[in-house]
C-alpha cells in the first residue's frame, strides 16, 4: 500500500515531468531553463531541485520515458503473428503517438537531430535491442515468404518517419490542409494510407 507521502511524491513527479515535456519541447535542452519548468509546473523551483537536482536529470527521465512510450507502440511480437496485423496496429498506434503526444515526439527528434548526446548507453541499448526484435522477426516474415523480401530497417525506419512526421512537421502539415488543428479524421486517413503503401510493398493485403 503506497502511502499519502508516496503518493504525494509520485504526483509531484508527475506534474514536474508534464511540465518539462512542454518546456522542452518549446525551447529545447539548451533554452529550457529550470525555473520555466518550475513555472509551468506551477511550483517553486526548489521543488524540481528536490526531486530531479537539476536540469539534466529531469530531461534523462523525460527522455526515459519517451523511450518507453514509443517501444510500448510494438508490443513483443513472434514470427506466428499475422505480419498484416502486427503492421496495421503499429502504424495506427504510431500516428495516435503523434497525435496524442506531439510533445514527446519533438523533443525525441530534437534529440536525434543534435546527435543524440543526451541519450545514456542505457538508452541507446535499450533502443537498439528493441529494434533489434523487431526486425528480426520481420526478416522470419521473409525467409518464410510471408512477406515480399524488404530489409527489415530500413522498413521500421520508413515506418517511424511517416507516422512521426505529423508530430515533428504539425506546422507544415497545418499549413498545407489549411486548418489551425489536425483533425482526428486525418490522422485516420494518414494512418491507413500509410498502412496502404507499407503492406502492398510488403506483398500484404491492406483490406
Amino acid at each position: 500500500m503506497i502511502s499519502s507521502t508516496g503518493r504525494i511524491r509520485t504526483e509531484r513527479s508527475r506534474i514536474i515531468l508534464e511540465a518539462a515535456m512542454k518546456e522542452f519541447a518549446h525551447y529545447g535542452y539548451a533554452g529550457a531553463t529550470v525555473q520555466g519548468i518550475a513555472d509551468r509546473a506551477e511550483l517553486p523551483k526548489p521543488n524540481i531541485i528536490y526531486y530531479f537536482n537539476n536540469k539534466q536529470a529531469v530531461y534523462d527521465k523525460v527522455l526515459l520515458n519517451i523511450l518507453k512510450l514509443f517501444q510500448e507502440r510494438l508490443s513483443p511480437i513472434t514470427a506466428e503473428d499475422d505480419p498484416a496485423q502486427v503492421l496495421k496496429t503499429y502504424i495506427h498506434s504510431k500516428v495516435s503517438l503523434a497525435r496524442d503526444y506531439p510533445a514527446a515526439c519533438r523533443i525525441f527528434a530534437s534529440e536525434i537531430v543534435h546527435g543524440g548526446q543526451n541519450l545514456s548507453p542505457n538508452m541507446k541499448q535499450a533502443m537498439r535491442k528493441w529494434a533489434n526484435r523487431s526486425t528480426t522477426v520481420f526478416q522470419q516474415w521473409v525467409d518464410e515468404g510471408k512477406m515480399t523480401p524488404v530489409d527489415p530497417t530500413h522498413l521500421l525506419f520508413m515506418i517511424w518517419g511517416s507516422s512521426q512526421f505529423y508530430a515533428d512537421y504539425e506546422t507544415q502539415v497545418k499549413t498545407v490542409i489549411n486548418r489551425k488543428k489536425i483533425s482526428r479524421a486525418h490522422y485516420q486517413q494518414a494512418a491507413e494510407t500509410i498502412c496502404d503503401i507499407v503492406l502492398r510493398g510488403c506483398g500484404l493485403n491492406s483490406g
